[in-house]
């Protein structure tokens, strides 16, 4: 199996107790979308098969696993940072209409006190949050992509309109 026949899902973020147990953190979006019988880790510019023998999703983008001949805390160790994949075939189709926050990325940024932002060049996906990155007067502006802050979505033009809060541009732009 090629990196190029594969897409990537998240990495191994740590051990867990003594029997081999691993953490996976999922970059995928859905990981509950994923069939997960089996992965494979990058290990130097190779990709290895580890076929999955039990595992628990959480709901932070993580999940606890087992794989099969990892049984010891030491090799569950060897495989601390290291990249997983699936096979492209694998990849959950989306539908059309299926719109997720990651679409956002260049869509057009319109605040209410403001007015035109710019273009996000980048959505940050962290564990509690979303983060949209948009250059505004040579700096780049970060806000979180919440229902708090979205005031309206126009998928059809690209727009994307918020209420940030008062001073959050000031802190970007030192104004």
């Amino acid at each position: 199996m090629k990196i190029e026949d594969c897409f990537y899902i998240g990495y191994i973020t740590k051990t867990k107790g003594l029997k081999g147990e691993i953490q996976i953190y999922f970059e995928y979006e859905e990981p509950g979308d994923l069939v997960l019988e089996s992965v494979f880790a990058e290990i130097n510019g190779k990709l290895v098969p580890y076929f999955i023998s039990s595992y628990k999703l959480q709901n932070n983008q993580t999940g606890n696993f087992y794989f099969d001949d990892i049984d010891t805390i030491e090799k569950a160790q060897t495989l601390i940072r290291k990249k997983l994949y699936l096979p492209e075939k694998l990849k959950p189709v989306r539908d059309d209409d299926e719109f997720l926050i990651t679409d956002l990325k260049g869509f057009i940024v319109h605040d209410k006190t403001v007015g035109e932002l710019g273009e996000i060049i980048e959505i940050h996906e962290y564990p509690q949050q979303y983060i949209a990155v948009v250059p505004y007067k040579f700096n780049e502006v970060m806000f979180p992509l919440n229902d708090d802050l979205i005031v309206e979505i126009d998928e059809k033009n690209g727009i994307l309109k918020v209420d940030l809060p008062e001073g959050l541009i000031d802190l970007y732009v030192g104004e």
